[in-house]
Parts: C-alpha cells; sequence; structure tokens
C-alpha cells in the first residue's frame, strides 16, 4: 500500500514538473501550446535532415534528442539498460507510421493535445475523445489476446544505435551545415524554438522523469479500461493542472495570454471536430497496440528497446510521408489526401489487430 502511495506521488510530482518544462518552453520560444510535442519535434527535425521539403517545419528539435539521453541516463544509472528486440519489426514500423498520419491530422500527439486544452484549445477535446475510443478499440484486442510476440535480448550496441543516431542529429544542429534546413523566418512553427541549450536541458529532464515514472498516456487511459488503475493517467492530470496554471501565470506576467479558451483562432490547430477525432481514434488506437504513446516510445528507445526504436522510425517516416503528398492537416483543415490517408489507416491498424489477434489464434 505504501509503495503504491509513493508510486503515485512520485508520478504526480513528476507530472508537474513537466507541465511546468512545456509551458516555460513556451515562454523561452517554443510554439504556442507546443512546449512539448513528440509528432510535431519529429517531423520537424525530419524536414531539418530534408526527408521533406516545408519550409514553415524544419529544426532539428533538442527536446527529442533529450527525452532520449534523459531517458538513456536513467536507465544506466539504475541498470536498466537492456537491449532487446525483434517483435514484429515491419508491424511496429507501419503503426508508428500510421500513427504519426493520424497526429499530423489532429496536429499534435497525445501529449500536445494535453497541452492544447492548458491552452485553452477546446478543439482537443474532440481529439481527446477519438483518442479514447481509438485506445478502447485496441483494448478490445488485447483482451481477444492480441499480441506481437516476444521480443529477444539483443547486443548492446544495438541498444545503443539510435542513441548515437540522435547524439550525431545535436552536432549537427550546433555545427549547422549547409545541408541541414532551418525554417528562415517566423511565419512557422520551425523557426520558434527556444535555445538549442534550454531545450536539450527540458528533454533531458523530461526522459530522465518519464523514465523513472513510466508516464505514458496510452498505458494511462489503458490500465484505467482494464485494471483500474488510475496512477498513470494522474500524472497526465496533472500536466494539464500545472500547464494551465502557468500559463496563467505568465500571461498574467507578460501580457501576452497564453490561455485563449475557445474553438477558433487557436495556434498549429484546426476546427474541424470530426477530423481531430478520427485524427486521434487512429493514433491511439495504433499507440495502444505497440504499447505506449510516441513520448513512452522514446523513452523505452533509450533504454536499449529496439522494438521502440523501430515504431520511431515509423514515426519519423511517417512525418516526411504526410508532408510530402499532402497528408497533413493545416490551420485551414484537414486535406482531402489527408482525410484519405486516416481513413487507410485505420483499417490498416483494424486489420494488424484481427491478424495478430485471431489469426495467431489459429496457428
Amino acid at each position: 500500500m505504501e509503495t503504491a502511495k509513493r508510486e503515485r506521488y512520485a508520478i504526480v510530482g513528476a507530472g508537474i514538473v513537466i507541465g511546468i518544462i512545456a509551458a516555460l518552453l513556451v515562454l523561452f520560444g517554443n510554439p504556442r501550446n507546443m512546449g512539448f510535442c513528440i509528432a510535431c519535434f519529429l517531423r520537424d527535425t525530419a524536414g531539418a535532415v530534408g526527408l521533406h521539403q516545408a519550409a514553415a517545419v524544419q529544426y532539428i528539435r533538442p527536446e527529442i534528442i533529450g527525452l532520449i539521453l534523459g531517458s538513456l541516463a536513467m536507465a544506466c544509472a539504475h541498470r536498466e539498460f537492456a537491449p532487446r528486440g525483434g517483435s514484429a519489426p515491419i508491424t511496429r514500423f507501419a503503426l508508428g507510421f500510421f500513427a504519426m498520419v493520424g497526429c499530423l491530422m489532429f496536429l499534435g500527439c497525445p501529449f500536445r493535445m494535453i497541452l492544447r486544452l492548458a491552452g485553452g484549445d477546446l478543439n482537443a477535446i474532440l481529439g481527446l475523445v477519438g483518442f479514447v475510443c481509438g485506445i478502447l478499440c485496441g483494448v478490445f484486442f488485447l483482451n481477444k489476446g492480441y499480441s506481437l510476440g516476444r521480443s529477444h535480448r539483443m547486443p548492446q550496441l544495438e541498444g545503443g544505435l539510435l542513441p548515437i543516431a540522435v547524439i550525431a542529429l545535436l552536432v549537427l544542429l550546433v555545427v549547422a551545415p549547409d545541408f541541414i534546413h532551418f525554417t528562415a523566418t517566423g511565419e512557422g512553427p520551425g523557426a520558434l524554438h527556444a535555445a538549442i541549450a534550454i531545450s536539450l536541458v527540458a528533454g533531458l529532464v523530461v526522459g530522465a522523469l518519464a523514465q523513472r515514472t513510466r508516464l505514458c498516456m496510452v498505458g494511462g487511459i489503458r490500465d484505467l479500461v482494464l485494471f483500474r488503475e488510475t496512477k498513470l493517467i494522474l500524472g497526465f492530470v496533472a500536466i494539464l493542472v500545472s500547464a494551465l496554471v502557468c500559463n496563467l501565470i505568465i500571461g498574467a506576467a507578460t501580457g501576452t495570454p497564453l490561455f485563449n479558451p475557445g474553438f477558433a483562432d487557436q495556434p498549429v490547430a484546426h476546427t474541424d471536430g470530426l477530423w481531430n477525432a478520427l485524427g486521434m481514434f487512429l493514433a491511439g488506437f495504433a499507440c495502444v497496440l505497440l504499447g505506449g504513446c510516441p513520448l513512452r516510445q522514446l523513452v523505452l528507445s533509450g533504454e536499449g528497446n529496439t522494438d521502440s526504436a523501430t515504431a520511431i522510425l515509423g514515426l519519423f517516416v511517417g512525418a516526411a510521408f504526410a508532408h510530402n503528398f499532402g497528408l497533413a492537416a493545416s490551420g485551414k483543415g484537414p486535406t482531402p489526401n489527408g482525410m484519405v490517408a486516416v481513413i487507410i489507416g485505420i483499417v490498416v491498424v483494424a486489420l494488424i489487430s484481427v491478424a495478430n489477434t485471431y489469426g495467431k489464434a489459429k496457428e
């Protein structure tokens, strides 16, 4: 009982700190309602290395680098760095790909969905409804025996390759060679960012806290449904409350309101409720089958989990594909290509669910 209570206090405390960090990152230069967004930041990084040419969203985000390295440092400190993988890599890649398609329809990951709510963006409520419904669909298959198979021990180097890769990205960001793309003007989210050192430290802290507490929005809702366990979801409630309070304080202190309740005129958001909901439905459905939200996948990759690294590659390529082929929504709303892609994604994820639930039962 005491152990469970301490875990809850630790998760809530971590959530409070993470919410404060996310709000402060906006104060230091990140886009409004986007102090942290795994989907957006992976998209920006993909553009920076030339995988897409959307000039408004090109910047290597140090927060992503910090998340992975913070998790790695904490895992090593507690002897939890244990490379494992080999469980259905192509399927995990596909799930990551379509999770990103869903996130870019909504214009944010589950983490940003909470921060959008803290900024007063009521469109995120519709996203949350879709997200929960997607998770419930995934939970149905989990209850029926869905599995992607067992992972296996991997060499130490295998688990360290992604952290090495993000260190290389950090070097490229600092050195800024000609082949790295940067959003040139303040018109796009890629041009709005905190200083490299501030962003990196923020990522390190969030990565370390998320590693120790196992924070995961998908896991929180899943555990609430399956086991009536509330501790993980309390962490995201704490993020919401602390980010909201910080937004109010910062807005009052600076004269620039960071809490603007309503649907219209929200930063990097659109008001199409149906597609906000369907985008997050797809993201929630895919992520519960992966075993965690994008934040959790980054943290697990820092622990040496190559299955999560494969999912991150899927997210990364999905972001590039979405912008190269006009799938990502914008402030003007969803695109026809994006609507088709979300529907295809829901069908593909449903087929993956069926194949890895009922198909395995027949083997």
